[in-house]
Formats: C-alpha cells, sequence, structure tokens
C-alpha cells in the first residue's frame, strides 16, 4: 500500500487526499490550522465561463474546474442541492448597465461553450441556459438589486462553501489527520523524501504531497531551491452580511470587476473581495478594505443597506505570477506541490487535487498538466 503525507487541508490538500485514500493509500493529513487560511475565507462561485480571463491553459483549468463538480458532488453522494457542503445551482447573473458588456460576457460563454470538445467537455451541458433579463425580472432573482441594471442570466452557476467542502471530503474518506501548531518539516534522503517531521513525531512516507497554498515556499524552503514555487499571498477582505428573509435560492451576482455577492441558506449574504496583491502574510481587516467591499456591494445591490455586518473573513490567495504550479518537485523523488489557483481555488481545487492523486500514483493524470509543471 502506498503512504502518502498531504500537508494542508484546504480544498486542494483535502481533494488531493480523498481521491488518495479512495484509491486505496494509506494517507496523513497534516495542518497547521494557519490564520488566513484561502478555503476558510473564500466564497466559492462556481461560474466561469463569462470570466474575462484571457483564453488559454488557465481558463480551460477554470471551466475543467467546475464541469469536475458534476462528478465530484455524486462520488460525495450528494446532487445539485446539498445543505452539508453549502452547495446549490442557484444559478448566476452577469449585470451591467452597459449592454455591451452583456453581449461581451455571451460571446465568451459562447466560444467557451463551442470550444469544450477540444477539452473533452460538454461545457454547454454544464453552463445551463443564458438569456438576457431586463432589471425587473433580474430583481426578482436578487431583490437588493439596484435599478437601471441588466443581467445576462446563466442557469448552470452555483455557490458552494469551501470550509464544509473540504471538510467534508475528509471526512468521507480514510484519512489520518494531524492538526499541530508546530510547522511540517520535509524528512529527506538523498534525493527522495521519506516522510515529514511534525514536533517530536515522524510521518514516514512512500511520496509528500505540499498543498500549502500561500505557504508553500515556506514548506520548501529547508531543501534550499534555486527557484521557489511561483506564488505569493494576496490578501482578499469578504464581508458576511444578514437578512431576514429567505436568500437560499437567490443567484450569485457578477458584476463588471473582482467583486461579487452571493448567498447561502441561512439569510446570509457575502460580499467581496480586496485583491491586495503584495500583501504579505497581513490578515488584518482593515478600514480601507471593509470600505472597498461595502461601497462596491451597496452600489449594485442598494437594497442590503439595513443588512446586519455579522463579520468579514481575510483570506490569503494563492497567487502565481503566471500559471499555477501542479506536479513534482525538480531534483527529490516522491515530492509533489499543487498550488498557485488565486481567486479561482474553490472552483478548480477539487479537480486540481484529483490531478495530484493521479500523478502520485503514477496514472495518467485527469486533465493534461505539462504548462503547470513546477519544473516549467
Amino acid at each position: 500500500m502506498t503512504s502518502v503525507v498531504v500537508i494542508g487541508a484546504g480544498i486542494v490538500g483535502a481533494s488531493a487526499a480523498n481521491h488518495l485514500a479512495r484509491a486505496g493509500a494509506e494517507v496523513t493529513v497534516i495542518d497547521r490550522a494557519q490564520t488566513g487560511k484561502a478555503t476558510l475565507a473564500g466564497a466559492g462561485i462556481v461560474c466561469p465561463w463569462a470570466s474575462a480571463m484571457d483564453d488559454g491553459p488557465l481558463i480551460d483549468l477554470y471551466v475543467r474546474g467546475a464541469a469536475y463538480y458534476r462528478e465530484l458532488l455524486g462520488d460525495l453522494g450528494v446532487g445539485d442541492a446539498d445543505p452539508g457542503l453549502g452547495y446549490r445551482r442557484v444559478g448566476a447573473l452577469v449585470v451591467s448597465n452597459e449592454p455591451d458588456e452583456l453581449e461581451e460576457a455571451r460571446d465568451r460563454i459562447d466560444r467557451r461553450s463551442a470550444s469544450g470538445a477540444v477539452l473533452g467537455l460538454d461545457v454547454a451541458d454544464h453552463v445551463g441556459d443564458v438569456r438576457l433579463l431586463d432589471n425587473a425580472e433580474a430583481r426578482a432573482l436578487f431583490p437588493p438589486l439596484r435599478t437601471g441594471l441588466d443581467a445576462l442570466h446563466v442557469s448552470g452557476g452555483a455557490r458552494v462553501d469551501g470550509r464544509l467542502l473540504a471538510e467534508a471530503l475528509l471526512e468521507r474518506s480514510e484519512v489520518a489527520r494531524v492538526v499541530s501548531p508546530a510547522r511540517a518539516d520535509l524528512v529527506v534522503d538523498g534525493s527522495r523524501v521519506a516522510g515529514v517531521r511534525v514536533g517530536l513525531e515522524t510521518v514516514v512516507a512512500d511520496a509528500v504531497v505540499v498543498a500549502g497554498g500561500a505557504w508553500t515556499n515556506d514548506v520548501l524552503a529547508p531543501l534550499g531551491m534555486d527557484r521557489p514555487i511561483d506564488v505569493e499571498p494576496q490578501k482578499g477582505q469578504i464581508l458576511h452580511l444578514g437578512l431576514d428573509v429567505d436568500t437560499s435560492r437567490w443567484p450569485v451576482l457578477l458584476p463588471p470587476g473582482p467583486h461579487y455577492l452571493l448567498a447561502f441558506d441561512d439569510g446570509r449574504v457575502v460580499v467581496g473581495a480586496t485583491r491586495e496583491t503584495g500583501s504579505g502574510f497581513d490578515t488584518r481587516v482593515t478600514a480601507a478594505g471593509q470600505a472597498e467591499v461595502l461601497d462596491t456591494a451597496l452600489s449594485i445591490a442598494p437594497g442590503l443597506a439595513n443588512a446586519e455586518v455579522l463579520e468579514t473573513r481575510v483570506g490569503l490567495r494563492p497567487l502565481a505570477g503566471g500559471l499555477p504550479s501542479l506536479g513534482q518537485v525538480l531534483g527529490v523523488d516522491g515530492l509533489w506541490v499543487g498550488t498557485g489557483l488565486g481567486p479561482a481555488g474553490l472552483t478548480i481545487g477539487p479537480v486540481f487535487g484529483r490531478a495530484l492523486a493521479d500523478l502520485v500514483l503514477d496514472k495518467p493524470p485527469i486533465f493534461p498538466v505539462e504548462d503547470f509543471s513546477p519544473a516549467r
């Protein structure tokens, strides 16, 4: 039996651990429970098709991640709506007061649906129905929306709670978990990883997967790598608001730019998020961050003005300067890494973790991984 240590219990590590365990590996997950973990803070929007991201390997991966949710949910024994995961296919509204912006979004959706065959995916099936709505129709679906904004409705859009999903992936597989305030130190024997040391305990393993998010290079630093993994923390501040109404079927709201609004089943509306590149590991809630998020949210949905502010979450996204990193660490046999998904982590993370598991088990990965090699 292959023994594997997974460092990191965020969405990538939890997915890798789940798939490794279900394939018969003996898996130990080690997590330091860092403040600012992106999975615990992020709002999971599964709707990449209208993204303004340039065409290329990353948007292809984004689309693959959304398509993979159907298989993942089936493996977890749930359907299109599961409160245990905070998952529901509620649709998405791309909103704008500029008709050209909505047409451009529709063009991107059509283009990515048409190119799905190249990826081996029926993208149109995952996208669902796409249609233009006037403001009254859009407000019927998302009542706080301001007047003057029309929308493109994408019925296949969904949302998910990253905390609940990562926990479910670990709970529904046979994995051992170690949560420790001590750092996980790699144990290397010659040119091969031999396990991980946590405090006074050493966990021997055939392979180690580093899914440390923004902290990945901290884990790898003792190796003295000439070229660190391409990842840095990008701070995101996200506000959670409370309403005394049923928000369970409100769609995800996607205005132009990096901000968004989405609702969960308990009257909670999540608005975000800042993208503070160069933030380092600063996890403070700041006045400027809160003001940016609230000002943008209320300019789009003024009906939220009387909502209760429940909390602000801060996540440090693992941001790559180029493409994410997925594959074996150069020069160390048995050491694998997966990170760099940035704001797309909760969409791509499950399929990214699946590909990591495939590679560790020497199986053909679920998607081509050459563009994401850490050695590139």
